[in-house]
């Protein structure tokens, strides 16, 4: 061993004593010849490392290459570097080529054998000739064969083994037998050279007689290499006891053999590989050009080591047609791609064709039917069956030819079997066959239809996947506009797919066949598409809603609500609702996603707005479809929630943070990542990044800046600042130029007078630099810069809001939030939207058929609404103080409302004034007495009102020693009223006195219901219990304990046996009034992770009539069957926090507001 070799192994002991795992590492050196199988025994059985290198020390130059080499491929990089200036050079005094370092002897005994030169461009394949050389160790001694099957130009050629009789090679290629028995005479004349035998036999038989003693005395223990076998016949001439490697496209052609192994040789090459073969062609000057280029065209070769090699070699000569011949590639121009390389082909279209035409004439067409199978899908063997109407068998059969000839692949998952056809074969199948693809995909559609008649595909059935993401595709490719429009437009098979796969798949459908099921009229197609867009955040959750429902929730003239109420009309004994105000709804969406399983932090366009790039909670990167919501990319980017994603100019990266460190992305893999922290200031700072220092500190803000923004002329900055307003400043100078106060508005708008304070999360732009658009709690507001004035104001995530962004063409703006999703808006109907809402408060009246709402609107006026037109009967002016409550007589002659001021009014049926009243606090709660004559009302304070309003006499109720939650009128003017004190008192209005004290929870009573027979009432409380007390003995007769959060509503059934109640967790429970036992748990089979079962907290209950049902109110609507405690229905509202739900004596009619403030006036259908 050279010096200075030597000393590089001494100087690095230590750390390859420390580090390396000897078993592997002497596997190769074993291989290599430079180490035998004692010394590895003595090294397994001293201390390993140390006496491996101990051995490399008394050895030469070769051992130390090989260890260095085993080092690389065993991973041990950092090692192999410390070793990589002591690899001696190759001289040819050691018999080493200077080219690849083969022994001379090697080198002389593959040349004798006929082997051929290796080329001059190739890559290794490392595991592929490990697995040619364990089968061919698998031999032994024995006679026997070793194939190497695989499709045309995947290396086979390049792969050989020397045996100590030498490697003799014949490439024997497509022959007839005139042809095969030249191979063998020149064959038998290069063996054969010092033989006395008669030069050249005469026919086959006499020349595998004369192969078979020239390998058995001449050349024992040697290896025939026979390359590019075609036919099984041909081997019978090679069949003489010796040891063979074939390599074949075709792996059928050893079947008659006996002793035989099967290496597959790998169809593909890996993006590397490519790149490094056609870097090997040619030099490019600029290498981030030439990578850029080499880039495309790897990606259109589809990893076809054929096509990757004829490229090069086209590169090689004319290197500046690189863009024709991707151009080529893109349009499948395979006869324009002409070099004779390595193949002996014109073209790339004939030598992909070979292969094909050595197929049976019957074979030819069931390969033909193969054109129109979608790229990179596994189709399973079922679908091949129904094309064919034939057994699974005979398909097998069939296809099994296909793949023994490389023509097709097979992926053996269990006893299932796919199959699939590499990009190329199938590109090349659709070119040749293009004038019959209509009729091709016409058949398979007929063949589906045949087989399925009126049924759909379930689950279980292996071929329902391919059916319901292709069937469309291939209607469309038979251009059967009728069928396409038929399926496209089922709720049936809207349903069925998007319970398998979601919504994104059929709107991305929609979008692709526009022009096929627009031929006609588009508004069906839109109705369709516009139904999937924004209920696609429902469609993807379990457990699944009714789609019916669903459909019936649409405007009247769609079609989905048109086949919705057929479909309803059909379903017998179904439960469905129809919502008879939604006219008034205007949908602001372009699309709503919900890709996390977490809050979404934030959300970002690429710059051609196609696609979406969000990031969140949940700790992951999802880039997805901006049309569809398709997903393309999801990365679990960090181990903590990621804050912030961006991409790149070029849409090609995505860079995230988190509060751990940031990340860079290519958007198909991960490259790197790096450490940085986030400082949160009260000052803004603008920085010179040419000159590295602060140009400008804006200082204003009273509290924490969470975002600013560069307008799109860079002349001005915004900054949102949880102290609740939006700045505006100038860029060069830091000065402030306006100021928005987001948090005055909130003070106006339907909030708790308690919630919490109003931070601005974020802000955006519109692309000419006139508006600024603002987030804060789940609200937006578009401001004019100018006239700072509000342009509009809308509302659609159920929480906070974090992330607000226009598109690059302002077109379009998205949202994220808590809620889990993310929302395209369409900013030209954002801009023409009423904000009108309407407070969660309100008060109906169920009345000679009519519904009659009386309901809170903008905070300062109070409307009467016909809930059944949905038409506004009377409206007052606006008050100076915003309301807080109202109520209806039930003759609806006259209404009172409370103000947070602390007065209350009372005006007749016009909404004429009548009588006002003034308390010290904001009025929560009002209600007339039967009689209308006096008006009950609760403050937030301890004290209830008794106000004879036409007398305007009034009686103060003091008891509770803490706030009124609620009251409620009994009979024989009594009062029910419960507090956050715990108790629950009856008072007597009449006198003002207490009848009955019940000390009822160590909590607060968040509410109280009495039973239709009057003799009991149930209570329930923060302490996560609820109790059922007998009004005459002033005792508690149940305790339920059952529930695992506040207990915040309860109900009696009308029969005066059941107690419902419901909690926090979003749970429901049916009790045994009579007993106190559980009946029932009211809760959906399966629910998202991470998601309450009722949306949110349960905020109120009713029993229909005959208490067969319930109907409960949450964050959405349920109803239930009592009996089973199973759901019979939801009803998303477009929000959520439903305070309320008023339902009418027949069970038939339901009316609610979210915390959007929509109205929802629902009947039963």
């Amino acid at each position: 061993m050279d010096v200075r070799s030597r000393n590089y192994l001494l100087m690095n002991r230590q750390a390859l004593e420390n580090d390396i795992k000897t078993s592997y590492i002497m596997d190769h050196m074993i291989s290599d010849e430079v180490l035998t199988l004692q010394e590895e025994e003595r090294v397994r059985q001293q201390e390993r490392a140390a006496m491996l290198i101990n051995i490399i020390l008394t050895k030469d130059n070769n051992s130390y290459r090989s260890f260095y080499n085993a080092l690389l491929l065993e991973g041990y990089r950092d090692l192999a570097a410390l070793l990589q200036d002591g690899i001696p050079a190759i001289s040819s005094g050691n018999r080493k080529s200077s080219m690849d370092g083969m022994t001379s002897h090697v080198k002389t005994i593959l040349c004798e054998g006929g082997v051929p030169q290796r080329p001059v461009v190739f890559v290794t394949r490392p595991k592929l000739v490990d697995a040619i050389k364990k089968k061919l160790y698998c031999l032994g001694s024995e006679p026997g064969w070793v194939t190497v099957y695989g499709m045309a130009g995947c290396g086979k050629t390049l792969l050989e083994d020397y045996f100590p009789g030498g490697v003799h090679w014949i490439s024997v290629g497509k022959q007839d037998k005139a042809g095969l028995l030249i191979k063998l005479q020149n064959l038998c004349s290069r063996l054969g050279h010092d033989s006395a035998l008669p030069q050249r036999p005469l026919n086959i038989e006499e020349a595998k007689d004369r192969l078979r003693l020239l390998m058995l005395r001449e050349y024992p223990r040697s290896l025939l290499v026979l390359d590019d076998i075609w036919d099984s016949w041909v081997l019978k001439a090679f069949d003489n006891q010796c040891q063979v490697l074939i390599t074949s496209r075709d792996r059928s052609v050893t079947d008659a053999v006996c002793n035989k192994y099967e290496v597959h040789g790998e169809s593909g090459l890996a993006h590397e590989k490519g790149l490094e073969i056609l870097s090997l062609f040619g030099e490019y000057e600029n290498i981030r050009t030439g990578q850029n280029k080499l880039t495309l065209l790897v990606r259109e070769c589809k990893g076809s080591p054929l096509v990757i090699s004829l490229i090069g070699a086209l590169l090689r000569d004319f290197p500046n047609r690189w863009e024709y011949y991707l151009r080529q590639l893109q349009n499948k121009q395979f006869k324009r791609i002409r070099k004779s390389s390595s193949y002996d082909y014109e073209a790339l279209d004939e030598a992909m064709s070979i292969s094909v035409e050595q197929l049976d004439d019957n074979y030819k067409d069931y390969y033909k039917d193969l054109s129109i199978l979608p790229k990179d899908v596994k189709v399973p063997t079922k679908v091949l069956c129904i094309l064919w109407d034939m057994e699974t068998e005979e398909v097998e059969d069939i296809l099994q030819e296909f793949v023994n000839k490389s023509l097709l692949f097979c992926d053996r998952n269990g006893k299932s079997f796919h199959y699939y056809l590499h990009d190329l074969q199938l590109d090349f199948l659709t070119e040749k066959n293009r004038n019959q693809l209509q009729e091709l995909h016409k058949n398979i559609v007929n063949q589906y239809k045949k087989y399925y008649k009126l049924n759909t595909p379930v689950l279980s059935q292996e071929d329902c996947m391919y059916w319901y993401n292709f069937l469309a595709y291939h209607m469309a490719g038979a251009n059967m506009q009728q069928e396409l429009r038929d399926l496209m437009f089922s709720l049936d098979w809207i349903k069925a797919k998007t319970e398998l796969v979601g919504p994104a798949h059929l709107i991305h459908e929609y979008v692709e066949y526009s022009s096929i099921l627009d031929q006609k009229d588009s508004t069906v197609r839109e109705n369709f598409q516009e139904f999937l867009s924004l209920n696609g955040h429902l469609l993807g959750r379990q457990p699944f809603p009714d789609i019916i429902q669903l459909g019936l929730c649409q405007p009247e003239t769609s079609e989905v609500c048109q086949q919705a109420k057929l479909r309803a009309q059909r379903e017998t004994g179904a439960f469905y609702l129809e919502w008879i105000n939604k006219k008034s709804l205007k949908n602001l969406y372009r699309l709503v996603v919900r890709p996390h399983r977490d809050a979404v932090y934030h959300a970002c366009f690429s710059k051609d707005r196609q696609r979406i790039a969000s990031c969140g909670a949940d700790k992951t990167l999802q880039v997805f479809k901006a049309e569809s919501g398709e997903r393309l990319l999801e990365i679990n980017a960090h181990d903590d929630e990621i804050l912030c994603c961006a991409f790149s100019a070029d849409g090609e990266f995505v860079a995230t943070c988190s509060r751990k460190g940031h990340s860079f992305f290519q958007t198909n893999n991960s490259d790197f990542c790096l450490t940085n922290s986030v400082q949160i200031l009260k000052t803004k700072s603008v920085w010179d990044l040419n000159k590295k220092y602060c140009r400008n500190t804006m200082i204003g803000h009273e509290n924490s800046v969470n975002h600013c923004r560069f307008s799109p002329n860079d002349e001005y900055v915004a900054s949102c600042s949880t102290d609740g307003t939006v700045k505006l400043w100038e860029a060069r100078s830091g000065n402030e130029l306006k100021s928005i106060e987001i948090k005055d508005f909130f003070k106006n708008a339907d909030e708790q007078p308690d919630d919490v304070e109003v931070l601005v999360k974020c802000c955006s732009w519109s692309r000419n630099g006139d508006m600024i658009l603002v987030g804060a709690k789940n609200k937006l507001l578009l401001w004019n810069i100018k006239s700072l004035s509000k342009v509009a104001y809308c509302r659609g995530h159920m929480s906070w809001v974090h992330c607000v962004t226009f598109s690059p063409d302002g077109s379009l703006f998205l949202t994220s939030s808590d809620d889990q999703t993310i929302r395209i808006w369409e900013t030209k109907k954002v801009c023409k939207s009423s904000d009108a809402v309407l407070k969660s408060e309100l008060d109906v009246v169920f009345h000679n058929g009519e519904v009659m709402i009386l309901a809170i609107y903008n905070q300062k006026h109070l409307q009467l609404i016909n809930g059944n037109t949905d038409n506004v009967i009377m409206q007052t002016a606006a008050q100076e103080s915003p309301i807080s409550c109202c109520c209806l007589s039930e003759d609806l002659k006259f209404a009172a409302f409370g103000q947070e001021s602390g007065t209350i009014k009372v005006l007749n049926s016009k909404f004429d004034f009548k009588n006002s009243r003034r308390s010290l606090t904001s009025v929560q709660h009002c209600r007339f007495t039967p009689d209308c004559q006096t008006l009950i009302s609760s403050a937030h304070d301890s004290v209830i009102q008794v106000w004879n309003w036409q007398l305007s006499e009034c009686a103060l109720l003091r008891g509770h020693k803490e706030a009124i939650k609620d009251f409620r009128l009994l009979e024989n003017s009594k009062l029910l009223s419960w507090s956050f004190d715990g108790t629950v008192k009856v008072w007597n209005i009449t006198t003002g006195n207490p009848e009955k004290d019940f000390a009822c929870h160590g909590g607060a009573v968040l509410s109280c219901a009495v039973s239709p027979d009057g003799s009991k009432f149930s209570s329930t409380s923060a302490d996560k219990t609820a109790k059922i007390w007998s009004f005459e003995s002033s005792s508690v007769l149940h305790e339920l304990k059952d529930h695992e959060a506040c207990v915040r509503c309860c109900t009696f059934s009308p029969n005066n046996k059941l107690l419902a109640t419901g909690d926090d967790k979003g749970e429901i429970r049916i009790w045994d009034v009579l007993t106190g036992a559980l009946l029932h748990f009211c809760s959906p089979v399966t629910v998202d992770e991470g998601e309450p079962t009722h949306g949110g907290w349960v905020t109120d209950l009713s029993f229909s009539p005959d208490s067969k049902m319930l109907v409960s109110s949450g964050g959405y609507l349920k109803w239930w069957n009592v009996t089973t405690g199973e759901s019979l229905q939801t009803f998303y509202t477009n929000g959520t926090n439903l305070k309320s739900i008023h339902v009418s004596p027949d069970f038939k009619v339901y009316v609610t507001v979210d915390n959007l403030g929509i109205l929802y006036v629902l009947q039963k259908f």
